[in-house]
C-alpha cells in the first residue's frame, strides 16, 4: 500500500477544521447524521502513518430496518451495532471489510465512500476500498471514534451545495428506501450514480 500521510499539519490551527465530532453528533436520528457526515472527515492513524478521506457518500439503517444487520436483534457479530453512538460496526463480507458508525441503538451509518485528502495510488469509491485505503481493519470492531487516537471523525468545513437522496445498493432487501446520500458532482461517488433526487 502506497503511504498516505493527511495534511493535518497544516490545518491543525483552524478550529472548524479540527473539530472533532462527539457523542452528541452521533446520538441522534440516523438520516440526519447519515446527510451531515457528508463532508466530514474521516482520520485513521497507526503505527506513525495518518491517513485521512473526505466523506461523500453514506447509507443509512434503522430500526426495524429489513436490510440492516441489527434487524433481528443483537448477535455476536453485530454487537457493536448495539454499542455507544459514535461505535464503529465493521464486519467483513466475500473478503472485504465495511465499515458503519453507530448512531442509536440498533442503527448506523454505512461509510459508503470518500475522497482521500493526499495524493495515491489508492481509491476510497466505495466501502471496501474506502476501509482499504484507511487502513481500516475487523479488528477495529467496536472502537468508539468520539475518543481515543486511533479513528477519529471531524466537522466538516463546509456545507455540500448539493446532495443526492436514492435507493441503497448491493442489498436485496428494502431496496426501494431513499436511504443513500452523496455529494452531487462528487468525482469520488461510487456507482452506480442514479439521477439525482432533491436532497433539501
Amino acid at each position: 500500500m502506497t503511504g498516505i500521510r493527511s495534511r493535518t499539519a497544516a490545518s491543525s490551527s483552524d478550529p472548524a477544521e479540527e473539530r472533532r465530532l462527539g457523542r452528541a453528533f452521533f446520538d441522534r436520528p440516523t438520516v440526519g447524521v447519515a446527510r451531515e457526515l457528508l463532508g466530514a472527515r474521516l482520520r485513521v492513524t497507526a503505527h506513525g502513518l495518518t491517513r485521512e478521506v473526505r466523506l461523500v457518500e453514506t447509507e443509512a439503517y434503522l430500526r426495524g430496518d429489513e436490510a440492516s444487520h441489527a434487524f433481528r436483534g443483537p448477535t455476536r457479530r453485530n454487537r457493536s451495532m448495539f454499542g455507544p453512538p459514535g461505535s464503529l460496526y465493521v464486519y467483513r463480507i466475500h473478503q472485504v471489510v465495511c465499515a458503519n458508525l453507530v448512531t442509536r441503538r440498533g442503527e448506523a451509518v454505512l461509510l459508503r465512500a470518500g475522497a482521500l485528502l493526499a495524493a495515491g495510488d489508492e481509491t476510497a469509491t466505495g466501502p471496501g476500498r474506502l476501509c482499504r485505503a484507511l487502513g481500516v481493519r475487523i479488528e477495529d470492531d467496536g472502537v468508539d471514534v468520539t475518543v481515543g487516537s486511533r479513528v477519529a471523525v471531524f466537522a466538516r468545513r463546509v456545507r455540500p451545495r448539493r446532495i443526492g437522496v436514492g435507493a441503497r445498493v448491493g442489498i436485496s432487501r428494502a431496496t426501494e428506501r431513499p436511504l443513500r446520500f452523496w455529494i452531487d458532482g462528487d468525482a469520488a461517488v461510487s456507482r452506480p450514480r442514479p439521477a439525482l433526487r432533491p436532497g433539501r
